[in-house]
């Protein structure tokens, strides 16, 4: 039987690598071994940003959020603790949005959570 060397499959493997480091800088898109370690991270890098955006997100509706409430009156948490009093299930997000669309709409909603927390309160 004839002896099968890897070049075929060792080109088709460093292609690969080198084509996913197209936008790198210098030898680390030139040079496989380099271009390997930098793909490597790259990826790593991208997979935890993945799961980091999630929490940044959260932390811009949080800013939107309060930005809209002190504009109607009422602080970030007590507006959230208002919702929750009067039994208004709204996620931030949608609060978020709600305060950058469309501010009437986010202004009744403030105001819910300050009856709620009168009624509370009394």
């Amino acid at each position: 039987m004839t002896r099968i060397k890897t070049g075929a499959t060792r080109r088709k493997r460093h292609k690969k690598v080198l084509k996913q480091t197209k936008g790198h800088q210098g030898v680390r898109r030139l040079l496989f071994s380099r271009a390997r370690e930098s793909l490597i991270h790259a990826l790593k890098y991208s997979y935890v940003h993945r799961r980091k955006k999630k929490g940044d997100m959260r932390r811009l509706w949080t800013i939107r959020i309060n930005a809209a409430a002190r504009a109607n009156g009422i602080s970030y948490s007590q507006l959230m603790h208002g919702l929750r009093l009067g039994g208004v299930e709204v996620n931030r997000k949608l609060l978020a949005d709600l305060a950058l669309n469309d501010p009437g709409a986010f202004a009744q909603v403030a105001t819910r959570a300050k009856e709620s927390i009168a009624a509370s309160a009394a």
